[in-house]
């Protein structure tokens, strides 16, 4: 981070502190195109490289990662005892979770879909519920708390209705702060990726417009392809009908979610780059006093769970019914455990503040 390039907003006539998450130092949170625009040319090179390699079966790969991000069958019993081994439940292990806690700032980081509401056909009615929306506010009123997601800020921000968070949209490609002024932006590393976004976003729309049940859907700094409701049997049309449009757009690449194809600016830039860049920046940044927990239930959010580990601190909880191959620590299986999970962490944070503030009157 500390390479990175600083780019004031145009209408930002001089630098401006951000506001700070509950329980953070005030520190200005710049504008900025992050470590990834550097060394572009080089990620681009590297991009198109890979992507000429794949061609002769591109679709192939593309139908595999699909049907490996859907699977079929249920684990056999012995198969998910193993799995649950390595990746307890939190709520099992919250004393476990809240002894690794204890004495230190937990922040919270919290995927959308899939985490805080259910997947469901349409993704415009993908809303959380009230219990939801007053689980994650208790949060945001007890530690410093963002949600980072792929969807876009906007959409988020309008399906959570809550100004005390942080908000990384586009996979951490567009991150605004808490507060009335919901336009303020803090960080977008990929700002020129915008006008091609939306030309390939059209693209899309008319290419794919012959298969039923597909829908692309614009998240700003990345384009979603859902094909939750195509059949199986038209996943490889969909799939050449994505590699066609690609194929003149080497910038771009693909990746695959629940459900869904991503496509996203070729940077290096991603949900734990985002979650990096929001600790160094509210100070809490190679800090051992520091406790962040990230839950999330999609591919994307592996690179959170990853780069957790990668530091040593810091617990990745991974929100899925079936075992998979995952860097979270822990797991839950839906957003109803989640619900819980972050009920039980309030009620622990206010009996410590409530036993703090005792032994302070004594």
């Amino acid at each position: 981070m500390a390479n990175q390039d600083v780019v004031l907003r145009p209408d930002m006539a001089g630098i401006a502190a951000a506001p700070a998450m509950p329980g953070s130092s005030s520190r200005a949170i710049f504008a900025c195109r992050g470590e990834a625009s550097t060394s572009l040319r080089r990620r681009r090179a590297a991009v198109d490289e890979e992507y000429h390699a794949r061609s002769p079966c591109a679709t192939s790969w593309v139908v595999q990662a699909m049907r490996a991000s859907s699977p079929a069958r249920s684990p056999a019993v012995d198969e998910h005892a193993a799995w649950m081994r390595k990746h307890p439940s939190a709520l099992a292990s919250f004393e476990q979770i809240a002894a690794a806690a204890k004495g230190k700032q937990v922040v919270v980081f919290l995927d959308y879909d899939g985490t805080l509401s259910r997947i469901v056909a349409d993704p415009d009615t993908a809303f959380i519920t009230g219990e939801m929306r007053e689980a994650v506010r208790g949060v945001a009123k007890h530690f410093p708390a963002a949600i980072v997601t792929g969807r876009c800020v906007e959409k988020v921000c309008g399906f959570v209705g809550l100004s005390e968070l942080y908000y990384a949209g586009s996979h951490g490609m567009d991150i605004k702060g808490p507060g009335s002024n919901a336009a303020e932006v803090l960080l977008q590393p990929a700002r020129e990726f915008l006008p091609v976004i939306a030309e390939v976003y059209q693209a899309l729309v008319e290419k794919t417009k012959s298969t039923p049940g597909a829908r692309v859907e614009n998240n700003k700094f990345c384009l979603s392809v859902h094909f939750r409701c195509v059949d199986e049997k038209r996943w490889s049309p969909l799939a050449e009908q994505v590699k066609e449009v690609l194929r003149d757009y080497p910038d771009l690449r693909l990746n695959e979610g629940r459900k869904v194809l991503e496509i996203r600016p070729s940077i290096m830039w991603d949900k734990g780059k985002a979650v990096e860049f929001l600790l160094q920046s509210l100070g809490f940044d190679g800090r051992s006093d520091v406790l962040p927990l990230y839950l999330g239930d999609d591919r994307t959010d592996e690179d959170a769970f990853k780069m957790l580990r990668k530091r040593g601190h810091g617990l990745g909880i991974l929100v899925s019914k079936c075992p998979r191959e995952t860097d979270a620590s822990y797991s839950l299986q839906d957003p109803t455990e989640v619900m819980e999970f972050l009920h039980r962490l309030v009620r622990w944070k206010r009996r410590r503040s409530s036993s703090s503030a005792m032994r302070a009157r004594v």
